[in-house]
C-alpha cells in the first residue's frame, strides 16, 4: 500500500473524499525557494468546480502549510500541505455502500481492503485527492518556471469536438501558452470552445458524461535530462498521469499516429538553427531515447467520461451478489476534463523537476 512518488523530491498523498482533510507531504525540496501564493491560488482555481460544467459540490480548497514553509519561503525540511473538507453530504453515499458503481473503484476497492475502505465519495480513490496534488505541483512549478521552464495543456479534443494544434513558431507558441494558462476552460479556439461548452451541457442534460483528450506543451526544458530505460522522461511522466483517477492512455509526440507512418515520414530531421542543434520537427515531442533533446516536450493524455452519471444502469450487491438497477444520487461532473487539466500540469512539474533533479546530481560530479 504506497502512496508515495519521487527520487530526489517525493510525494506522499494521504486522506478520503468525505474525511476532514485531505493533504501531501513535499519532501526534498530546496530551501530559501519563496512561493507565490497567488500563483499557487490559481492554480487551484483552475480545478475548482464551477458552473453548470462541474459538480455542485465547491470546496473552498484552501492551503495551509502546516510543516517546511516559514516566512513565505521553503524551509528544506518536509512540507505538508492541508486541505479541509468543508461540503461533503456523506448520506447521498449510504444507499451505495455495498452496491458496486460501473466504472468506478468500488469493486476493486473491497478486494483490496475486504470492507474497510472508506466508500463515501470514493474515499481515497476520488478525484478529490487531486487538490493537494495540484498544490504540491504548483510549488513544483514555479521551480521550474523560475529556471525558464514553461508548460501549458488544453483540450486537444472533447468527444469527437477538436481544438486548434499548438503553433511550431516559439514566439506563437509562447502567447498560447500564456493565454491557455489564464483560462479556466482551457481550449485555444473560442468557436471549438463553445462546441465543447454546449456538448458538456447536453451531456449532463442526457444525464450522462464525456470525456476527451488533453495535450501538454513544455519549452525551456534542458536537452540531456532524462534516462534510456526504467526512469526515462516517458516512463516517469506516464506513472504520474495514470495516477490521476480518470486518466485511461498517454501517447507522445505523434503517438499512436506513428502506426501510419514510414520511418522517413517518422523521423525529426536534424539541423542547425541560430548556432544551436535542433530538429526541423517535433513529431517525437521532445524525447529520444527516454532522454530530452532540446524541443519542446509534447504529450496526450485520454481522459474518461466522468463515471457518475445519473442513468440507471446494471450493477450488483457486493454482500448479497444479487443483480440490481443501480441509479445514483448526488452531485456529479458531466465532464472532469477542463479540471483535470491542472492535474495533469502539476505532476508534469513534479516529474520533470524530479528528474531533473537527478541529472545536476549526477552531473555535478562529472570529471
Amino acid at each position: 500500500m504506497k502512496n508515495t512518488f519521487g527520487n530526489n523530491i517525493s510525494i506522499t498523498l494521504f486522506g478520503e473524499s468525505h474525511g476532514e482533510a485531505i493533504g501531501a507531504i513535499l519532501d526534498g525540496l530546496p530551501a530559501g525557494f519563496e512561493i507565490d501564493l497567488d500563483k499557487l491560488n490559481w492554480e487551484m482555481e483552475k480545478r475548482k468546480a464551477k458552473g453548470k460544467l462541474s459538480t455542485r459540490r465547491h470546496e473552498a480548497d484552501q492551503v495551509h502549510f502546516v510543516s517546511g514553509f516559514f516566512e513565505g519561503k521553503t524551509t528544506g525540511t518536509p512540507l505538508t500541505i492541508l486541505i479541509e473538507n468543508t461540503n461533503t453530504r456523506s448520506q447521498d453515499y449510504a444507499q451505495l455502500k455495498y452496491r458496486l458503481r460501473p466504472g468506478h473503484a468500488d469493486l476493486a476497492a473491497f478486494e483490496k481492503y475486504n470492507g474497510y475502505q472508506d466508500y463515501r465519495g470514493g474515499g481515497h480513490f476520488s478525484g478529490r485527492l487531486t487538490a493537494p496534488i495540484v498544490a504540491a505541483g504548483a510549488i513544483c512549478r514555479q521551480i521550474l518556471e523560475a529556471k525558464g521552464v514553461n508548460l501549458a495543456t488544453h483540450i486537444q479534443s472533447l468527444h469527437g469536438i477538436s481544438d486548434d494544434n499548438f503553433a511550431s513558431n516559439l514566439d506563437d507558441l509562447a502567447k498560447q501558452m500564456a493565454d491557455l494558462n489564464q483560462k479556466e476552460f482551457p481550449v485555444l479556439n473560442m468557436e471549438a470552445s463553445e462546441k465543447m461548452v454546449a456538448e458538456i451541457e447536453q451531456a449532463s442534460v442526457n444525464l450522462d458524461s464525456v470525456g476527451g483528450v488533453l495535450q501538454t506543451i513544455v519549452t525551456g526544458f534542458p536537452a540531456g535530462v532524462g534516462e534510456p530505460f526504467f526512469d526515462s522522461i516517458e516512463s516517469t511522466i506516464s506513472h504520474l498521469m495514470f495516477s490521476i483517477p480518470a486518466v485511461k492512455g498517454i501517447s507522445f509526440g505523434e503517438g499512436f499516429g506513428f502506426a501510419n507512418l514510414y520511418g522517413s515520414q517518422a523521423n525529426d530531421p536534424i539541423i542547425v538553427q541560430d548556432g544551436k542543434i535542433q530538429t526541423q520537427t517535433n513529431r517525437n515531442g521532445g524525447i529520444n531515447g527516454g532522454i530530452s533533446n532540446g524541443m519542446p516536450i509534447v504529450f496526450q493524455t485520454c481522459i474518461k467520461p466522468t463515471p457518475s452519471i445519473y442513468q440507471k444502469q446494471h450493477s450488483v450487491n457486493y454482500q448479497t451478489k444479487e443483480e440490481v438497477i443501480l441509479e445514483i444520487k448526488g452531485r456529479h461532473d458531466p465532464a472532469i476534463i477542463h479540471r483535470a487539466r491542472a492535474v495533469v500540469d502539476a505532476l508534469c512539474a513534479f516529474g520533470l523537476l524530479d528528474l531533473w533533479m537527478s541529472h545536476q546530481a549526477t552531473t555535478s560530479f562529472e570529471a
